[in-house]
């Protein structure tokens, strides 16, 4: 069985575990699977040689960002969310490098990034009344960093013009502004299990996503 295929079942049997840890509150079942499955997804990207080119290597880093913000991310505690928010933020800026290292058609980022402002006032406008003072600045620098990878991946991925569009990267861009959409609404919005049964699926299958892409030439 290959490395891929291994790392993959991690990642999905992590999950599972999780999604079950979650619904059951059951907290020790949590800290032991969400590691797992953030770790798979740093196995599957090493399987696909993410460090022996730059785009793998920039995407390994912001997943190691993310491994990072999920930990922190675990404990109910308002200075561990805002460390779990830095370390997410870190991880948008490290995939809009790998984009940036990638290639990018300039006006499509430039117009993706106009497109992108009219969602983002609708989210804003939406959570920022649910959010306490002090976290605001930094939900909407974090709100502001990833609306500029999601831009950044329609601009790779029209770097080759629009004949070769590979929306894969933009796809998984979305899934992860999504699911991110399900950790804001639980914590400040309507805290229940049904976020999580969302945003959690949707979240690691952008993971798995951008992990296979950081295979070369890819």
């Amino acid at each position: 069985m290959s490395n891929t295929v291994l790392a993959t079942g991690l990642v999905l049997a992590g999950l599972a575990a999780l999604l079950y840890g979650e619904f059951r509150g059951r907290r020790d079942v949590v800290w032991v699977a969400k590691p797992a499955a953030s770790a798979g997804f740093l196995l599957l990207a090493l399987a696909q040689g993410a460090p022996s080119h730059p785009v793998g290597l920039a995407i390994l880093v912001a997943l190691v960002f993310s491994f990072g913000g999920d930990v922190l991310l675990i404990p109910r505690d308002p200075r561990a969310f805002l460390g779990g928010l830095g370390s997410f933020l870190l991880g948008h800026v490290g995939f809009a490098a790998a984009f940036w290292v990638r290639g990018l058609d300039l006006p499509a980022t430039g117009l993706a990034a106009l497109a992108i402002v009219p969602v983002a006032v609708v989210v804003a406008r939406w959570l920022l009344p649910h959010v306490p003072s002090p976290m605001k600045v930094p939900v909407l620098a974090y709100m502001t960093v990833i609306s500029i990878m999601v831009a950044a991946s329609v601009g790779t991925a029209l770097r080759d013009g629009p004949s070769a569009f590979a929306w894969q990267w933009p796809a998984a861009a979305v899934m992860f502004f999504v699911s991110d959409l399900s950790v804001a609404r639980d914590r400040f919005v309507a805290p229940g299990f049904d976020n999580r049964l969302w945003g959690l699926p949707l979240y690691y299958g952008a993971q798995i996503w951008f992990a296979l892409l950081a295979a070369p030439g890819a």
